[in-house]
């Protein structure tokens, strides 16, 4: 049975290999912006949407003829400008399903930079323990090693660029062992239920409880950091502005974008290894089920309030890290309803709390007077629930 897994790592380019990454990245996001411009332009006219196979038929065979001086499109890797031109189309698409908002234009200042690299030949992503060949770019250099499984069949790779580092995703085929699930059941223990909050991140219903990773003091200094660094740069565009500068002029106001850039990335890194360890740590001891709460993240970031804290405790991606990693383990990971009323309940007697508020952090029974903290009831009436669905 085939399987599917991805992996990131840190490359070391080679200067002519930046130059050609940087350009690779800037045609995909010309060519992204061209199509949604190009799009809104025909509707307008014929009032019929261009699909991305029509629209790269246009580009090779209309529009580089009629504009000689953006023959610069051909000069990198044709599937790269493709995959570019098809997630444009996806997120058309989306759209139409009324799943996202309309496709917004890729600027250069933002950080989500990416290009595709897809297997041409079967000498394509052939790699080394220190070195991997990527088409157009021929052998890269990489800067952490014993990533890449022996025996894997690589394909397709993304390379990313984070301010001034770079990073190459790749996608690997793998075959899936089979195990004996009988033998896995008897030697598992009960199950646990998790509760995620803004106090703590996560709550177990076996007493575990996993601390909020943003509170702590190295966190809040790189975030004293990001806020003075941010007030120095607003002050450098200011500047800039006041003497008729191009921003890309500006070298002071680009270091100091550079400098906010690492910061980010620094703070994402601190956050994603957090939620590694923990998902790590609940799926290590060999469980039955993992019931979690189905949070509708997207409406609780509406409360402005709490809209910042939220988006710092990244739920959702410990969703999908824990949801692969249970079906790597064999876990049977249970999601409850968004409106299961699982702090409301209580776990010894059943009896639910009407009255009960956002702000009570202990709960009280009126029916058995048991006194419990409250994401520590929640957790056991998920691990109790009988109303769920298996993800896994």
């Amino acid at each position: 049975m085939k399987n599917y897994k991805g992996i990131k790592i840190e490359i070391k380019p080679t200067a002519e290999q930046i130059e050609k990454i940087n350009r690779t990245i800037g045609t995909g996001r010309f060519l992204y912006n061209f199509y949604i411009a190009y799009n809104k332009e025909i509707y307008e006219k014929e009032k019929r949407f261009v699909t991305g196979f029509e629209f790269s038929k246009y580009i090779n065979n209309v529009f580089i003829k009629e504009n000689p001086d953006k023959s610069w499109i051909k000069d990198v890797s044709s599937k790269s400008n493709k995959q570019a031109i098809m997630n444009s189309e996806k997120a058309f698409k989306r759209f139409f399903k009324k799943i996202s908002n309309f496709p917004k234009f890729k600027k250069k200042s933002h950080n989500n930079q990416k290009c595709y690299f897809f297997k041409n030949n079967k000498t394509d992503f052939e790699f080394y323990r220190h070195k991997i060949k990527i088409p157009t770019l021929k052998f890269v250099r990489l800067k952490e090693y014993g990533y890449i499984p022996k025996n894997t069949n690589i394909k397709s790779a993304t390379i990313s660029k984070e301010g001034n580092r770079y990073f190459l995703s790749l996608i690997l085929e793998m075959k899936k062992e089979i195990e004996n699930s009988i033998s896995k059941k008897l030697e598992s223990k009960e199950g646990i239920g998790i509760d995620l909050g803004i106090k703590d991140f996560a709550t177990c219903s076996d007493g575990q409880i996993f601390k909020n990773i943003n509170k702590t003091f190295k966190v809040r200094k790189i975030e004293k950091k990001l806020k003075r660094g941010q007030r120095k740069k607003s002050r450098k565009y200011l500047s800039c502005k006041k003497m008729g500068k191009n921003l890309y002029e500006c070298k002071n106001f680009q270091k100091q974008k550079l400098v906010i850039a690492k910061l980010f990335f620094k703070l994402n890194c601190i956050r994603n290894d957090y939620v590694n360890k923990v998902v790590n740590m609940l799926t290590k001891t060999k469980l039955k089920y993992i019931t979690i709460e189905e949070l509708k993240v997207s409406n609780m970031m509406k409360n402005r309030h709490l809209s910042k804290v939220i988006s710092q405790q990244k739920f959702y991606e410990f969703r999908t890290k824990l949801l692969n990693k249970c079906k790597e383990k064999n876990i049977e990971l249970r999601i409850v309803s968004t409106f299961y009323p699982s702090s409301k309940l209580c776990s010894n007697c059943g009896n639910k709390k009407q009255d009960f508020k956002l702000k009570d952090r202990i709960y009280k029974c009126s029916c058995c007077g048991i006194e419990i903290n409250r994401d520590y009831n929640a957790s056991l009436n998920l691990r109790n629930s009988t109303q769920y669905t298996i993800l896994t």
